[in-house]
């Protein structure tokens, strides 16, 4: 299938002034204008489940002036617009896409009207695969054990792995100097990779700040008029490899281009409004950073990957200075690209062993282990430093971010292998629909022929009252 461009037929419609900057948008039919609204409403219960919203000014000024409505009264509106769009949208796309978030929304609303942090054992993992339309899957502990013994062939010598592993990441840490000067080369490389890829949509722009105190390594803010402010958290030291799939992740061809290109097509050009607002706990999310994940091979192929390590292990480096994480002796191009072949390899062994934030988070939330017991666990299993798995952590624990690290591993899963279904060369064209489209996991997963989503509605209790 060819993925679809921006809207080139001329249709006109009626503007209405977009919230927060000097620019118009279409105005809402009656489904996005009311999908908004419950989405506005729902933010002020759950502050932080609107991402983004760059929609009509006078919807967010209308809401604002509301007296706050339960979340057991907005759980209801979720329901009963998701009715409504069964019968008044005629696109199949989209009718399917909002029906999956209408289900996350009335979901999100029922769990914020009892205790939020009482949702644990069968109920925790219901309410995920309400939120994000796919159910999550604990990972095989084979797949760990592979990747620890891969990392014993690729970091030999004395000491336990976990510590030799610790000294290699502390080897490959980019002086905090440095660090502004390499993303700014990353954020170039990769902007005019996705030109020739992807396309860029007209007038896009993004700026980079560094932040600390935050649960998140970085952050994408998408502000409208296809503009984005990225936030990179420095409260661990940041390493190449790693900084490499951030920032790909959050810039292009990850989150800005996603948001960048859905403006554009989505909201300009087919006027669909309901995507003016971004939503966290919701399918749109898995999907999101599942493609944000998956496009790092597009940023950095396979074969030029050891050739940009080293390129970037040179520059990290102080003048003069041995390259940032190569042996004194790695002075020369060959030695240091040979090193950066092996930081690839290290790079992929530590993506394995990454999925076991899925299992962390059904050991902590469905199992009922404690804290100390699953930040053991990811030290012994995840080979992490108790730095770092203390971090991992608070993202499991925090109240609006408990669900959502298995958007990262069952998205990108999901959409590798939906994009490995067709031939190489059809890829890049496979990969620009997730830009543009209004696509849901079990839309994806009916293509792949994999089955239908196990999400469902959440039951509705009658005897609870609004």
């Amino acid at each position: 299938m060819t993925a679809p461009g921006p809207a080139a037929s001329p249709i006109v419609r009626p503007m209405t002034p977009a919230v927060g900057h000097q620019r118009g948008v279409p105005a809402p039919d009656p489904i996005a204008r009311d999908y908004l609204l419950l989405a506005l409403r729902l933010d002020q219960r759950i502050p932080g489940i609107v991402d983004g919203y760059y929609g009509p000014a006078d919807l967010k000024a209308q809401v604002d002036l509301e007296q706050l409505a339960t979340p057991l009264r907005l759980a209801d509106d979720a329901a009963a617009l998701r009715e409504r769009v069964a019968t008044e949208v005629g696109e199949p796309d989209r009718r399917a896409w909002l029906t999956a978030q209408l289900i996350a929304l009335e979901a999100n609303a029922r769990a914020f009207s009892g205790a939020p942090e009482g949702l644990v054992g069968p109920a925790y993992a219901a309410h995920v695969a309400a939120c994000f339309d796919r159910a999550p899957a604990r990972r095989n502990e084979a797949v760990f054990a592979e990747a620890r013994t891969a990392l014993e062939v690729l970091l030999p010598g004395p000491g336990p792995l976990g510590d030799r592993l610790a000294r290699w990441d502390a080897s490959l840490v980019i002086p905090a100097e440095r660090l502004p000067a390499l993303v700014e080369r990353l954020v170039g490389r990769f902007r005019a990779q996705a030109a020739q890829t992807f396309g860029l949509p007209a007038g896009e722009e993004l700026r980079v700040a560094f932040v600390t105190g935050q649960p998140w390594t970085g952050y994408n803010w998408f502000d409208g008029g296809r503009r984005s402010r990225v936030d990179l958290n420095t409260d661990l030291p940041a390493r190449v490899p790693d900084l490499v799939s951030v920032v790909a992740h959050e810039t292009y061809p990850g989150h800005h281009l996603e948001h960048a290109w859905k403006e554009a097509h989505l909201v300009d050009g087919l006027g669909r409004l309901e995507a003016s607002a971004l939503l966290i706990n919701t399918p749109e999310c898995l999907v999101s950073e599942g493609l944000a994940d998956l496009g790092r091979r597009f940023a950095v192929p396979a074969g030029a990957e050891p050739e940009l390590l080293a390129e970037l292990l040179a520059e990290a480096s102080s003048a003069g200075s041995s390259p940032v994480g190569s042996p004194a002796s790695a002075t020369s191009s060959p030695d240091l690209l040979e090193f950066a072949v092996r930081v690839v390899a290290v790079r992929l062994a530590r993506a394995r062993l990454a999925e076991s934030a899925v299992d962390a988070a059904l050991m902590r939330h469905v199992d009922g282990r404690s804290h100390e017991q699953v930040g053991d666990w990811l030290v012994e299993t995840a080979l992490l430093t108790p730095e770092r798995a203390e971090k991992r952590l608070e993202f499991i624990e925090h109240p609006l971010w408990r669900t959502y690290v298995f958007v990262y591993y069952e998205g990108e899963a999901l959409l590798r292998r939906w994009l490995e279904a067709v031939p190489e060369p059809d890829r890049a064209a496979r990969f620009r629909r997730l830009l543009l489209e209004q696509l849901t996991p079990t839309a994806i997963a009916t293509e792949l022929g994999v089955g239908a989503s196990l999400a469902s509605p959440p039951t509705r209790d009658p005897t609870r009252a609004r």
